[in-house]
């Protein structure tokens, strides 16, 4: 009896001599060998859950998503209704959130990209819905609107965007001068007078009368320019993100390591969910734009507007909501050197990239597209530049310069409310 408990129970006590010689057992698991249903389910549940919980953090968790059904609604209003006030309002209203969620996911691709390139990437998609804008009117031989839409784009980011976040973070950090790269702004300061060089020749050229074919040397000599402007915006990415680039690093990048700890926590998407978001943010964003577009001229005859009014100043400030939004957290945080690249840089880009773009495009579509923008909008542009320039050259910010940005738009804003745009016939 003891013998069969003793073949039975072989890690007893007294385990016989055979199994202290046996051969060891060596586990090896078979990475062939499919995963088990509890774990691919628990991945599944896993991905599940990441995908809510951006969706909760992206669309819901903010207060401005509470406008977010005036998209839709806009788009139902345009389809079933022949009240252009209510879809123009409605759209932007709707705009408004995605703006900012827009700019919000930005910050987060900042976090892995640094100061440099975010503040580009924020340009870029806050400048894409300017230009399915211009391109889409372009189609419709709107090429006023387009001139007019971007020009109040650059005024809106150079004055308005700037002059909030200067003003937002003197307030905030009103004990300590604000520090940003003097370098970097003062590049962006040429290349914005550049800008206006090949504006302002074409409408001097045109008003003069001084042309060597009648209707024709301004369209060339715009074409002409824009390649030129091109080139030279091709040439000053190349020198911002790889030839000079510690030329461009930020002030406040060595101070406070601190802050690091900050960012960690507030890093909320990954870098691919970042990307996602932005490209369907910019998508909708470029929908609700388009209702917008068809909407304004039935607005302007309902509001007792101008068209010129509603392109300068009412378009651009829920298109530039996305870089208002990111300017001013930017400039709260103290990271003035982002906000310099989104309000001045998407400045840069509009005139540099965005204008001369669209006069190309508009040369393959067969329609007549330059660079004359009257010389009303070419002065005010003129002299927008040269008060940013002034304010940016000493490398620091507080919030008296800030009000001064301000108040210089509300005097733009307000030329504007009484100028009428003049017709092709007058010229």
């Amino acid at each position: 009896m003891n013998t069969d408990l003793d073949e039975e129970t072989p890690f007893s006590s007294s385990p016989p001599a055979t199994s202290i010689t046996t051969k060891p057992h060596s586990f090896h698991f078979d990475s062939s060998l499919p995963l088990p249903k509890s774990s691919s389910s628990f991945l599944n549940h896993s991905s599940a859950r990441r995908m809510s919980r951006s969706i909760y953090i992206v669309l819901i968790k903010a207060k401005i998503n509470l406008l977010l059904p005036f998209g839709p609604l806009a788009i139902f209003l345009h389809y079933f209704t022949a009240k252009h006030v209510w879809v123009f309002f409605f759209a932007l209203l709707g705009i408004a959130p995605l703006a900012e969620r827009l700019g919000y996911a930005t910050e987060q691709l900042a976090f892995y990209t640094g100061s440099t390139v975010g503040g580009l990437l924020n340009a870029t998609f806050g400048n894409a819905t300017e230009m399915i804008i211009s391109i889409y009117a372009l189609k419709s031989d709107m090429i006023r609107v387009v001139q007019q839409s971007l020009l109040g784009s650059i005024l809106s980011n150079m004055l308005l965007v700037l002059g909030c976040a200067f003003f937002t973070g003197g307030i905030v950090h009103y004990q300590k001068l604000q520090l940003f790269n003097k370098a970097a702004a003062v590049v962006n300061s040429g290349l914005l007078l550049m800008a206006v060089m090949g504006i302002l020749f074409p409408a001097v050229l045109h008003f003069t009368h001084s042309e060597v074919h009648l209707g024709k040397s301004v369209l060339s000599l715009s074409r002409f320019s824009s390649c030129i402007m091109l080139l030279a915006y091709a040439s000053y990415l190349f020198f911002q993100l790889r030839s000079q680039h510690n030329f461009y690093t930020p002030v406040d990048e060595e101070v406070d390591t601190s802050e690091n700890t900050d960012e960690e926590e507030e890093l909320e998407l990954t870098k691919w969910e970042a990307i996602i978001w932005l490209a369907i943010l910019t998508v909708w964003v470029s929908v609700l734009s388009g209702y917008l577009v068809d909407a304004i001229e039935g607005a302007s005859e309902s509001l007792n507007m101008s068209v010129a009014f509603i392109s300068v100043i009412l378009l651009p400030i829920v298109g530039n909501a996305a870089e208002h939004a990111s300017a001013i957290m930017f400039a709260v945080k103290d990271k003035l050197d982002i906000t310099i690249g989104v309000a001045v840089g998407s400045s840069t880009q509009i005139s540099m990239f965005v204008i001369p773009f669209c006069v190309v495009v508009g040369w393959c579509m067969g329609k007549e597209m330059d660079l004359n923008f009257q010389l009303f909008e070419t002065a005010t542009l003129f002299i927008t530049v040269l008060v940013v320039a002034f304010m940016m050259q000493e490398g620091t910010s507080n919030y008296f310069k800030g009000l001064m940005l301000i108040l210089c738009y509300l005097i733009v804003a307000a030329s504007f409310f009484v100028h009428v745009d003049p017709k092709s016939d007058d010229d």
